[in-house]
């Protein structure tokens, strides 16, 4: 679990509380290393042309090209489904195998893989097979190879009589496979948890944990990390410049830094073992699925960043009601040129309910609903009777003015 981590003061509760309800709504997700990637950019040698199950195959071995330039060839382990160019590929388990075949026999193909070409010599398999047929090289070997591959991963059958050694390969290479367990993953794992976090100047802010396979692992800063900020131990407080698996680090952001961010990441190699599988990355767009003919190192890579504000920013100002005394006369300020005529108490009694006593003690309620509706009716009964009165106090005046010119 995350934490973000800014001063030790109580008096900066509030925004623990604030971050703990980012944390909520997932800002704790590891910032874990991608997956090992690569794109299929063309063939890297061709085999001879076999029939499997009576259909005719072509064979070849597969270019696949890592994010870091390293290339590694490949053999399809999908006879129902063709390569797309340029598709890319990442690095995954045999028990995710996608294909339309199912990958019957994986502990062989891995046997095969290890004692077939390319890491066998065609001369190497021939006098293993007992072939003297000067016509096998490389591109028979590969074929062999091949046939042998979809034997164990789809249940396909060579089919045919094969002047040029092919078939006495095949036949050698799926008497003796033998189950081998799977490859291991790329040995350098590599994740930050989590990704991002936010604070205020004055303080830690984020508590990253470091999990590696790999030991020493060195920190590159970002581009955006101003003078003065440092990426440091949580436990020691001092800069960092290397991390190990368990580590945690945060930025210490001095108390009068502006509003910035900061990043930092970091990266170390694996080795893509033999027999490892490659399978699509867009599940619109079937591709065969591969399996590494040939070992290499990839580079994996993580990385994580913070925000912060400036300390004791203030928050914006709101529109609100304001306390100084307005210039602007009310409409009801000044005196009035008409009388004013108080309507007399009446001894009726009334059929609403009377406003209860004003009780200090008693909290006031919002006016909604129903209460809002009797407020308005109120409003203009009593516009009303002031305006009645008006009328009436003109009528008396007009009349007594009517009996002086008389």
């Amino acid at each position: 679990m995350t934490k973000i981590s800014l001063t030790r003061s109580a008096g900066r509760a509030g925004i623990a509380a604030g971050a703990a309800a980012l944390l909520a709504f997932g800002l704790a997700a590891p910032a874990s290393a991608d997956p090992v990637r690569a794109q299929y950019t063309g063939n890297a040698e061709t085999g001879t042309t076999i029939k499997m199950n009576g259909q005719n195959t072509g064979t070849n071995l597969f270019r696949l090209q890592l994010e870091d330039g390293t290339e590694l060839t490949a053999y399809c382990i999908d006879l129902e489904t063709g390569i797309r160019s340029s598709a890319w590929y990442h690095e995954n388990e045999w028990a995710n195998y996608p294909g339309e075949g199912e990958f019957t026999e994986p502990a062989k193909v891995h046997w095969i893989l290890q004692n077939s070409y390319p890491e066998k010599t065609a001369a190497e398999l021939a006098e293993a097979a007992g072939v003297e047929n000067r016509r096998f090289g490389d591109e028979q070997a590969l074929a062999a190879t091949q046939a042998a591959i979809w034997h164990f991963s789809n249940g396909a059958e060579l089919s045919g009589e094969r002047p040029d050694g092919v078939r006495e390969v095949y036949d050698y290479l799926i008497g003796a496979a033998e189950d081998l367990p799977q490859t291991a993953e790329p040995d350098a794992s590599l994740s930050i948890t989590p990704e991002s976090a936010s604070g205020e100047a004055g303080g830690v802010i984020g508590e990253f944990e470091i999990s590696t396979s790999a030991s020493e692992v060195p920190v590159v800063l970002g581009d955006d990390v101003p003078e003065g900020v440092e990426l440091v131990d949580l436990e020691t407080g001092e800069p960092v410049a290397a991390v190990n698996d368990g580590d945690t680090v945060g930025f210490n952001v001095p108390e009068d830094a502006e509003e910035g961010t900061a990043s930092f990441s970091l990266s170390t190699t694996a080795m893509v073992q033999t027999g490892r599988l490659f399978l699509g990355e867009d599940p619109d767009k079937a591709t065969q699925t591969l399996i590494t003919a040939e070992g290499g190192e990839a580079t994996v890579s993580a990385s994580a960043g913070v925000d912060w504000t400036a300390a004791g920013e203030e928050p914006p100002a709101t529109d609100g009601p304001s306390d100084e005394p307005s210039d602007t006369p009310s409409p009801t300020d000044g005196p009035s040129d008409e009388p004013s005529e108080t309507p007399a108490p009446t001894d009726e009694p009334s059929d609403k309910p009377s406003a209860p006593a004003d009780d200090n003690n008693s909290p006031s309620l919002p006016v909604t609903g129903g209460a809002l509706a009797g407020l308005v009716a109120a409003g203009v009964a009593a516009l009303g009777a002031g305006g009645g009165a008006i009328y009436l106090s003109r009528r008396r005046k007009a009349a007594d003015t009517t009996d002086v010119e008389g």
